[in-house]
């Protein structure tokens, strides 16, 4: 009898050192799973950065052959008619290298504005969180960064004044401005086609949509001023009223996708000048 005792008491207790073991397996498990995928996601950013840059490399590559190739039939056809024409073929050569240093300069630039936009694009849309990221719109176009805003998010109901729910996501755009000091910033406001209605309240002194939509992108540039400190020099508040849609206005889905405020950062326009100085001159 204190055998079986005995043993069954021994069972018991394996049973219970195996079903522990496998609670703390089990645990390991959803613990390396969350490692994984965190690993996996930020793989997964990092590569779709790379094949980014690998697609902006190649067409940078592909615009340096097809001016190499059009710089070297002008050689060649300077060549064929040298005795004739009389030409200097060591002037033409020298200008030749000067144009591709040019072309290289100019390629080496538009890399660096690449690569800049990216990440900080990359930088923007990872401190956003995801009911952010749903009413606001991150793209670069043609080396541009264009940030849409929905005006729900921004100003109080029917008026140009910002309101308390946009305070933390203006504060993330903020600090991304503030990083990038070679960067200018268009804030631009954009309405749907309803007139506005002078009665109300919020919209005493407004005429129409022109007034509203730069009001409200001056709203916006003064709260980054104001509030974040971002330098007004580099600054820009433009209305563009109804009169940039990016949907119709014959659905109330499509009013409000064009009722928003774009905040566009792009490289400062005495940069590119600077470039345009730089070009080699005919001689």
């Amino acid at each position: 009898m204190k055998k079986k005792v005995l043993m069954l008491t021994l069972i018991a207790g394996t049973l219970l050192i195996s079903s522990c073991a496998s609670k703390k397996e089990l645990l390991n498990c959803q613990t390396e799973n969350k490692e994984l995928s965190s690993n996996y996601q930020d793989s997964k950013e990092q590569l779709a950065a790379a094949k980014a840059r690998v697609v902006s490399l190649e067409d940078q590559l592909s615009q340096q052959k097809r001016d190499y190739a059009s710089l070297q039939g002008s050689l060649d056809k300077s060549l064929t008619n040298a005795n004739s024409n009389n030409i200097n073929i060591s002037k033409l050569v020298d200008q030749i290298n000067e144009s591709n240093l040019y072309i290289r300069h100019l390629v080496e630039v538009k890399s660096k504005s690449d690569s800049l936009n990216l990440v900080l694009t990359n930088n923007l849309t990872r401190s956003l969180s995801k009911d952010e990221m749903k009413e606001v719109d991150v793209q670069v176009l043609k080396g541009v960064v264009y940030i849409s805003l929905a005006d729900n998010m921004l100003y109080k109901s029917g008026s140009y004044e910002i309101n308390d729910r946009a305070a933390e996501t203006l504060s993330k755009i903020a600090k991304i401005i503030m990083d990038y000091k070679d960067y200018d910033v268009l804030i631009e406001g954009n309405t749907d086609n309803v007139a506005v209605n002078p009665t109300a309240p919020s919209m005493k002194n407004i005429r129409n949509n022109w007034d509203l939509s730069a009001l409200r992108a001056s709203s916006v540039v003064q709260y980054l001023q104001g509030h974040y400190g971002v330098d007004p020099k580099r600054l820009t508040a433009g209305g563009r009223g109804e009169f940039n849609p990016i949907a119709t206005n014959d659905t109330e889905i499509g009013k409000q996708r064009n009722r928003r405020t774009q905040i566009i950062i792009t490289p400062k326009l005495d940069q590119f000048m600077d470039l345009i100085d730089k070009a080699p001159e005919d001689k």
